[in-house]
């Protein structure tokens, strides 16, 4: 089992999960994180540090998200580590509450 990062993340990427992970795990794209399922240790310490709820266990993950779980898996490899903390994107304040993100993401 692993966690996924889904829709709500892209054009903010909040990195407050990041320093609160024990294996590093997430994956840093031009305006979304992913977490790479083969490294994810299902400790779930990211899930309340997420200010946009983007971060589910793989079977919480909500219906109209499921795509997320085969996108993690496919971005990561491509995408470098992150582990420490850094600013959201400067819009991300504007981009929070939308839906409908998958057209914006930057991969």
């Amino acid at each position: 089992m692993t966690h996924v990062v889904t829709e709500s993340c892209i054009r903010c990427k909040y990195t407050d999960c990041v320093d609160v992970c024990p294996v590093d795990c997430f994956r840093e794209g031009p305006n979304m994180l992913v977490i790479d399922p083969d490294e994810c240790i299902d400790c779930a310490v990211c899930i309340p540090e997420c200010p946009v709820n983007a971060i589910f266990a793989e079977e919480d993950v909500p219906a109209d998200q499921i795509g997320f779980i085969k996108l993690n898996a496919e971005l990561s490899p491509g995408w470098k580590s992150i582990t420490k903390r850094k600013p959201a994107l400067e819009d991300a304040e504007e981009w929070k509450d939308k839906t409908d993100k998958l057209k914006e993401l930057v991969r």
